[in-house]
């Protein structure tokens, strides 16, 4: 530690920093950054970096974005805080809502809003609890999930996510929280099987779950259009076609979780769109205001707000809310977010920026460190592999994934290892396509010199 920069010793010092060896980190400390433009950030040395992650799938504007800043200082000097607790509002509250409502992948009644992706999910977890008793269905309170979703850190959302470090030693799952399988065709298919065979398959393990839980106590399935966290795992086709099927055979509410996917990532508003989903409701947060203050919502179907209205009538109230519900500077920012992307047409200009970037990821399928790839639109990923024909994966001691990405920031990108050694790229949607070769130029950089390495060491077979 004693050739850290005091800057960095006071972090380790005061700070705890989530999806870190917490041991290793205080001997490694952190990379302090210190400014951003465009894509682009800059540590506290001044080294330059493409921020290949929009910072954790969210910054979607880049960095420095003046409207942003113009709508954040305005509302500040105007109404930096107040509450919608007891019937109090303000203007753009209603006005952000009004823009979700517009835009959001099924009927949507009204908007509850939230701080956070994980704060979206809880809610949603208690929102069906809550919709179900108003049913007088209360048995009906299990929720269904997957392996290696992800859907966030609080108690329920924890649970909801499907990896065992968000679950180990912290007592989770809780009860009635199951999980169904990955979709996940290159790793979990069965020797033989097809696509249409495999989805089929995981259909009717869902079905056998339903069943053998009891559909009278199945609540709710969730589900990101793409799987983020969990290694950007792409649908196969017809696969939410299936689940579906099943979902209102037995009377399962459908979440979306759009937290990654949502606002154009996917060549659509949201990934729902993409992949054909007909959700009952929608989570949201990140790109939402792209990043520059926390804000999530869950949209809410006519159905579940006439549920809600029941329930009030009968307690009194709607007992459930946060200080920062609908915080006023969130909502402005958060506002002028969704003008940005319908005036500059970010949807489009994912679109036409989408066969280069797939390009460069299917490229790299080709590489010898490289087992499988996946992308779409502006998301993607690899998969590293030791032996390409058998599929088999490095032992995680020789920390792979992690070594492409320290090679990729030695020059000048960040993007994000997860766990299995696959490496994430999801840049802000504002890049411009010479900024995407650039992109895949270093990484193919980086790749080589861990080659190089695995095949020093003996770990490619």
């Amino acid at each position: 530690m004693s050739s850290l920069s005091n800057a960095a010793v006071r972090d380790i010092e005061t700070v705890i920093h989530p999806y870190t060896n917490l041991e290793t980190f205080r001997e490694t400390g952190p990379m302090i950054l210190e400014r951003g433009e465009g894509i682009y950030v800059y540590d506290s040395h001044g080294k330059k970096y493409i921020e290949g992650m929009a910072g954790l799938w969210c910054t979607s504007l880049g960095y420095n974005e003046k409207e942003l800043i113009d709508a954040a200082t305005e509302q500040l000097e105007r109404l930096p805080f107040t509450h919608v607790f007891g019937g109090k509002s303000h203007e753009r509250a209603a006005e952000l809502a009004e823009k979700l409502k517009a835009i959001a992948p099924h009927p949507a009644s009204k908007v509850l809003f939230c701080g956070s992706g994980s704060e979206a999910n809880d809610q949603q977890v208690k929102l069906v609890w809550y919709y179900n008793n108003a049913r007088g269905k209360p048995e009906k309170k299990k929720f269904i999930s997957r392996i290696r979703a992800y859907h966030g850190v609080t108690v329920a959302s924890a649970s909801l996510t499907g990896l065992p470090a968000n679950h180990r030693d912290f007592d989770l799952p809780i009860e009635g929280v199951l999980h169904t399988d990955c979709p996940h065709y290159y790793r979990y298919a069965e020797p033989g099987e097809t696509e249409d065979e495999f989805t089929t398959r995981l259909a009717k393990n869902l079905e056998d779950l339903i069943i053998k839980e009891g559909p009278d106590t199945v609540a709710a399935f969730i589900a990101e259009p793409i799987m983020g966290a969990g290694g950007v795992i792409m649908p196969p086709d017809g696969y939410f076609e299936k689940i579906q099927a099943v979902l209102q055979k037995y009377d399962v509410y459908f979440i979306a979780d759009e937290v990654i996917c949502g606002f154009g990532r996917t060549g659509n508003m949201f990934g729902s769109e993409t992949f054909n989903m007909k959700p009952d409701s929608i989570s949201v947060a990140k790109a939402l205001s792209s990043a520059y203050v926390p804000i999530g919502a869950v949209t809410v179907g006519e159905d579940m707000y006439q549920a809600m209205l029941d329930e009030s009538r009968k307690i009194g109230t709607f007992g459930h809310g946060f200080t920062y519900t609908a915080h006023p500077l969130a909502a402005a920012v958060a506002s002028k977010t969704l003008d940005i992307y319908q005036e500059r047409n970010i949807v489009g200009h994912v679109r036409s920026l989408q066969p280069t970037f797939e390009g460069h990821v299917h490229r790299l399928a080709e590489h010898p460190l490289v087992g499988h790839v996946r992308a779409k639109g502006l998301i993607g990923a690899l998969e590293l592999v030791a032996h390409k024909d058998s599929k088999e994966s490095f032992e995680p001691g020789a920390g792979i994934g992690a070594k492409v990405v320290a090679a990729c920031e030695k020059r000048g990108l960040i993007l994000r290892p997860l766990a299995g050694d696959i490496i994430a790229i999801c840049p802000p949607l504002i890049i411009t396509e010479s900024q995407v070769d650039d992109i895949f130029k270093t990484l193919e950089e980086a790749l080589d010199e861990v080659t190089a390495h695995a095949r020093k060491e003996g770990l490619m077979k």
